[in-house]
């Protein structure tokens, strides 16, 4: 008996020690906590204000806690919809299309690019990289013009591809994706090559396996970046049944900028235009953080 309680007595003993922290590692808790609830307090905001009463809407200092929360902001974006010619639910498909097969399609083309330039040592495969690299110095008002002109003469106006096309080339994707294909070790490509597997196979039951974390990183940009896109649907579409979502609720709420009687639901619009971000980010949130870790194969 003596003997089995000092072996429960010294197991208890070892775990406290696992447990134990020294200063330096709480300071570093209490400073990375203070850092995590400052970063989510604008979470919080776009929640607590979608729920304000008018009464606290226009307080001043603002409030970021909701004190008499209400529903009635969301009824009245509803109640501002029903003027619009245009059911709602059109301008809903066409974001989800739209989102769903660009982003797709961003991933296709950016692990295909990223492929070769990461283990295929081809002629000119640094200065390719290097222009993709130098494009991302680009704003987006400076392709604009180049990329009307491009959708225009591919007569892909009004079109779900005239929404597509112009995301399609991603580069912070491709730089992504071959800074994790990089990690990939060769030998266990040509291992794969020596056991009868084609390049298509390798790709595809190799690499992009382990690459899972970069896929999902670059998926949550894309959709983040296509979902939010209003300058497709300005720039490409007549139609007014071609554009998407976020235009239709730019439109309201620049419409409602001056008004001090539908802010309410402006503030509704604003958490509505938010969540799917949120909701895409919580699915993949495990897979950003092994590729912000540079994982690779452990």
């Amino acid at each position: 008996m003596n003997v089995t309680n000092s072996l429960k007595r010294l197991r208890v003993r070892r775990s406290f020690k696992l447990f134990r922290m020294d200063r330096t590692q709480i300071t570093l808790m209490i400073l990375l906590t203070a850092g995590g609830v400052f970063m989510i307090l604008p979470l919080v905001y776009i929640f607590n204000h979608a729920l304000k009463p008018y009464s606290e809407l226009f307080l001043f200092p603002p409030r970021i806690f909701v004190q008499e929360p209400t529903l009635s902001n969301f009824t009245e974006f509803f109640v501002v919809l029903r003027d619009s010619t245009i059911p709602i639910t059109r301008f809903l498909f066409n974001s989800l299309i739209v989102t769903g097969i660009g982003t797709f399609m961003v991933i296709i083309v950016s692990s295909l690019c990223a492929y070769p330039l990461a283990k295929h040592r081809f002629p000119g495969h640094k200065i390719a990289f290097s222009i993709i690299i130098l494009s991302l110095m680009f704003v987006p008002e400076a392709m604009q013009i180049p990329r009307y002109v491009v959708v225009a003469r591919l007569g892909i106006m009004d079109t779900y591809w005239g929404h597509i096309l112009p995301h399609i080339a991603a580069p912070v994707s491709v730089f992504l994706m071959k800074q994790f294909m990089d990690q990939v070790p060769t030998e266990l490509l040509e291992a794969g090559k020596l056991d009868g597997a084609r390049e298509w196979t390798v790709f595809y039951r190799i690499v992009m396996p382990i690459c899972m974390p970069a896929v999902a990183t670059s998926a949550i940009l894309t959709f983040q970046s296509i979902w939010n896109d209003a300058s497709t649907s300005v720039l490409f579409m007549q139609n007014d049944a071609m554009k998407t979502f976020p235009y239709f609720l730019s439109t309201i709420t620049n419409n409602l900028a001056n008004q001090v009687a539908r802010q309410g639901a402006a503030a509704a619009a604003a958490l509505i235009m938010f969540l799917p971000t949120l909701i895409v980010f919580l699915v993949f949130q495990r897979k950003v953080i092994s590729t912000m870790a540079h994982s690779g194969i452990k």
